[in-house]
């Protein structure tokens, strides 16, 4: 995905690799935006982390999450995913790229935006849709990329 390029992901963990090796294979890939201090987004995560890991059992290489904090620090968005995330990669909280990306994208959080690898945005009510169908919005957005 060519708005990935040259990007490197981190996890909670703080281990990095190039997003091209992360998203090497996916068919779509969800921008998770969202921050500890929000508690709508505490609610939401839980329910995200299972629809994801889910999915990613029926779908392996499919679909990806990648969350772009709106955190106050590094640290809380650090402690963040520790506490609630699931086993997905992030844009670096230094990364200029994650305030580009929350101008262009968020209104409110926590949003979730879906992209077909090409950079076309798929659904931009990815929240709703797994609020209301869990990890089957994810193997619906799949089909459509």
């Amino acid at each position: 995905m060519d708005m990935f390029a040259g990007k490197t992901l981190i996890r909670a963990d703080g281990s990095e690799r190039p997003a091209e090796e992360v998203l090497c294979g996916v068919k779509v890939v969800a921008l998770y935006f969202s921050a500890h201090w929000c508690p709508p987004c505490r609610h939401f995560t839980p329910i995200l982390a299972d629809a994801y890991a889910e999915a990613k059992e029926a779908l392996p290489c499919g679909v990806e999450v990648v969350f772009v904090s709106l955190d106050h620090s590094e640290e809380d968005m650090v402690k963040y995913m520790d506490e609630c995330h699931g086993n997905w990669y992030a844009i670096k909280y230094e990364d200029p790229w994650r305030e580009e990306l929350a101008r262009k994208y968020v209104t409110g959080i926590p949003t979730l935006i879906v992209f077909k690898m090409d950079g076309t945005v798929i659904s931009s009510c990815g929240r709703e849709e797994v609020q209301d169908q869990g990890p089957e919005a994810f193997r619906q957005w799949a089909d459509k990329a």
